[in-house]
């Protein structure tokens, strides 16, 4: 599909209001003294070529656009691509399966390997909230409608009152409580910091083929959750293997990849994914269960017992995708 120019400018437009401008300061400034691209060279390309490509400014540094000759610039995915894509495989009538956590949670409920109550539920059960802080020591909570890890709390049942807590929910924002997963111990090593999903992109296209876009591995720094935009790290999974087959990038461009994990100290180039061939096989079940969203993201966590759904995305991140494998991936598309 080819946007007309004041459709892209639009985007442009879009791209400025909702614009991190000291993350950008950050950027322009590691640009200046790593690549020696003067602040108001830098301005001027960032622009054309948000227009041109059809990116946001952010992503000009996170592609590496500065180095880039035009036909490089080119395989690049960028928010408004993703956007255009993920509206026309994804239909606004069907999305909100994904959109919504507890409707997630009814649709693919076979898939999953946690436990996962609507604060409806709760309202509607007082047992049912004084048994779960009786089994549980900690519980999660979230957002159902959350993106990136923003809205997660996780908290000790013995801080909180049975009483209390849908009142204590509706104060935070919070609709729903999940019951912690357990990781695989050898991803635990890895992070203990928190739980390392799986992120799996899928496409079926128009002819009804299913097609595995790549495979990532969100690794926790520091952190309770493993988002790239909280700033953790993302790493390459070779499809056929399940081995990690690159290093763990960050968002950041200020960032240096990693080949061990900075805090533990474990290699993640090389790291062989548990349970792959039932995580593959899995995935592939769940893309073809409610076909009507052509294209997820789907978050897998490892347990001791197998690999189980987190949540599926139907505004999936280009940066997971295509940021560790350090290539465009446009053309991946276009098999729709």
């Amino acid at each position: 599909m080819t946007l007309t120019l004041a459709c892209r400018t639009a985007y442009l437009g879009y791209y400025l209001r909702r614009m991190n401008w000291p993350l950008l300061r950050r950027f322009m400034r590691h640009t200046r003294d790593t690549d020696h691209v003067g602040m108001a060279r830098q301005s001027v390309v960032m622009v054309s070529d948000s227009l041109r490509y059809n990116i946001s400014p952010l992503e000009w540094y996170q592609f590496g656009f500065a180095k880039l000759n035009p036909n490089e610039k080119a395989t690049w995915a960028g928010t408004g691509t993703m956007y255009e894509f993920q509206k026309r495989v994804n239909p606004r009538d069907a999305r909100e399966v994904l959109s919504d956590k507890r409707r997630f949670h009814a649709a693919y409920q076979e898939f999953f390997r946690h436990g996962l109550w609507s604060i409806e539920a709760l309202q509607a059960d007082p047992v049912l909230v004084e048994r779960l802080l009786a089994d549980h020591q900690r519980l999660v909570f979230k957002d159902a409608s959350g993106n990136c890890g923003s809205s997660v709390k996780i908290h000790r049942t013995d801080e909180l009152s049975a009483a209390h807590l849908v009142t204590w929910m509706k104060q935070q924002g919070l609709n729903i409580v999940e019951s912690l997963v357990d990781q695989h111990s050898e991803l635990q090593a890895l992070s203990p910091s928190g739980v390392n999903t799986v992120r799996i992109f899928t496409l079926i296209d128009e002819a009804g083929n299913y097609h595995v876009l790549g495979c990532r591995l969100r690794i926790s720094v520091n952190s309770h959750v493993d988002n790239l935009a909280a700033g953790n790290l993302a790493a390459p999974i070779d499809e056929a293997t399940g081995r990690v087959n690159g290093p763990g990038i960050y968002s950041d461009i200020t960032r240096a990849p990693e080949a061990v994990h900075p805090v533990t100290g474990i290699p993640i180039e090389g790291f062989q994914v548990p349970y792959w061939s039932e995580t593959l096989s899995m995935i592939r079940k769940a893309s073809l269960k409610h076909p009507h969203n052509r294209s997820i993201g789907w978050d897998v966590v490892i347990t001791p017992q197998g690999p189980g759904l987190i949540e599926g995305n139907h505004d999936w991140c280009k940066l997971v995708w295509q940021l560790p494998v350090r290539r465009g991936l446009k053309a991946m598309l276009e098999v729709t």
